[in-house]
């Protein structure tokens, strides 16, 4: 069998396009890509590529998915066969190895909680559109945030209503184990739902499945957690996830750089607004994990934080995780009040841009005017300081990079640089 590493690294080369074009005449239309389709005869174009989505579909006869589902129905393969197939293609040594039973096992219960997911995530949409709790109250949140339904759709977007077991009732009710139901967080230990009366936000892994929600209250009661998040499971690795990769990977290529900003609704309202390379790291702090999944895209980083102490703080912490895996690192703080997505709508998408681009910084230089002018005048303060811009520059493993970010140091500090370099 080909091990899961390989596995990951074939379906992340395949790119739908390139797959389609060996069978497929495609010509451009907006976007999109659009051929007649192989699956059945039609005169008019209706199969549809998206090179952002790295999807198909057709809308004549229905046949869509992913390069490797493409290449599983034209040439009949199995998945193992498509596999080998693409991997061919983009030059990938196939790594293969016998699978244990407890390996067998563990990929079955993958499996089964993928499923799991599915249907919450179906059923979340359904109690958004179609019940009047749903409407009046989770799909009036979304569209007063500006968010179009197609963007609604798009992100898996849901509500849960304020019944205690009304989801867990409905998936026993279609053989779905209560022991998956409680190991994915949907249900809870007593039996009752875990998501109750919350606009619920799907998190995606690289493939696109639904790995974990975030389900926000819209209560005023402080007493109530604002915000509500799935347990880990063996699906969901909450520090090696990062909210709206999987709609951002094609944009953060192509762009070249990986925008980090805090929140669901920052993401989605960027992404609606054609600032598509961009992801949260989900209200934590950035682990290592993350930072690694975004090198697999781009070795840039602009991290955008609320303009107030506790986003400063956040931004400070990220920084030096990104430099450790040598990745380069810029910093934009929004006006004080402002976070990402209120400042998209008030600024629209070409002053959003103009204000990155003339706001961002060099994660040096915003450190140094940052803590400096937080120490003033206070030679104790600025030693420390200089100690912790030090520290950081320290992490970097390019030694020439490195070497270059301490002669701007000493520069802008009129510090010696060989004392800056015996603290490295």
């Amino acid at each position: 069998m080909i091990d899961k590493a390989t596995v990951d690294q074939i379906l992340e080369a395949a790119r739908v396009e390139e797959v389609v074009e060996d069978f497929v005449n495609l010509k451009r239309r907006g976007v999109n890509m659009i051929g007649k389709c192989p699956f059945h005869d039609e005169k008019t174009p209706s199969f549809t590529v998206s090179p952002s989505k790295n999807i198909y579909k057709c809308f004549g006869c229905g046949e869509g998915g992913f390069p490797v589902n493409f290449v599983m129905t034209h040439e009949n393969m199995s998945f193992p066969e498509a596999l080998k197939y693409l991997a061919k293609k983009y030059n990938i040594e196939i790594q293969e190895k016998e699978v244990s039973a407890e390996e067998m096992a563990a990929r079955q219960i993958a499996d089964s909680l993928y499923i799991v997911n599915d249907y919450a995530k179906d059923y979340f949409g359904n109690q958004l559109f179609n019940t009047d709790e749903g409407k009046s109250v989770g799909l009036s949140y979304f569209k007063n945030r500006g968010f179009l339904e197609s963007t609604i759709k798009k992100w898996n977007l849901g509500y849960t209503n304020t019944d205690r077991d009304d989801f867990t009732r409905a998936a026993i009710s279609k053989y779905y184990k209560k022991e998956h139901l409680k190991t994915l967080g949907l249900t809870s230990k007593s039996d009752i739902d875990f998501f109750r009366s919350r606009v619920m936000f799907a998190i995606h892994n690289l493939s696109g499945k639904v790995i974990a929600f975030g389900g926000r209250t819209l209560s005023s009661d402080k007493k109530i957690p604002k915000y509500m998040n799935s347990p880990e499971s063996e699906i969901y690795n909450k520090s090696r996830s990062l909210y709206g990769l999987y709609f951002a990977k094609t944009a953060i290529r192509k762009a070249d750089e990986c925008i980090m900003v805090e929140g669901y609704t920052d993401v989605i309202t960027l992404h609606q607004n054609q600032v598509e390379n961009v992801v949260a790291s989900s209200g934590t702090s950035l682990t290592s994990g993350q930072i690694h999944l975004v090198n697999r895209y781009t070795s840039n980083i602009k991290i955008i934080y609320d303009g107030d102490p506790a986003g400063i703080k956040a931004a400070l912490r990220g920084v030096d995780l990104v430099l450790e895996h040598d990745m380069n690192v810029k910093i934009v703080m929004l006006p004080s009040g402002e976070d990402p997505d209120s400042f998209m709508k008030a600024k629209g998408t070409d002053g959003f841009k103009q204000y990155l681009a003339d706001n961002e910084k060099d994660f040096l230089f915003f450190k140094i005017e940052l803590l400096m002018s937080d120490a003033g005048n206070d030679p104790i303060k600025k030693t420390i300081v200089m100690k912790d811009i030090v520290g950081s520059i320290a992490k970097i493993p390019d030694q020439l990079k490195r070497a270059v970010y301490l002669q701007e140091t000493s520069r802008i500090l009129d510090v010696d640089e060989s004392i800056l370099i015996s603290e490295t």
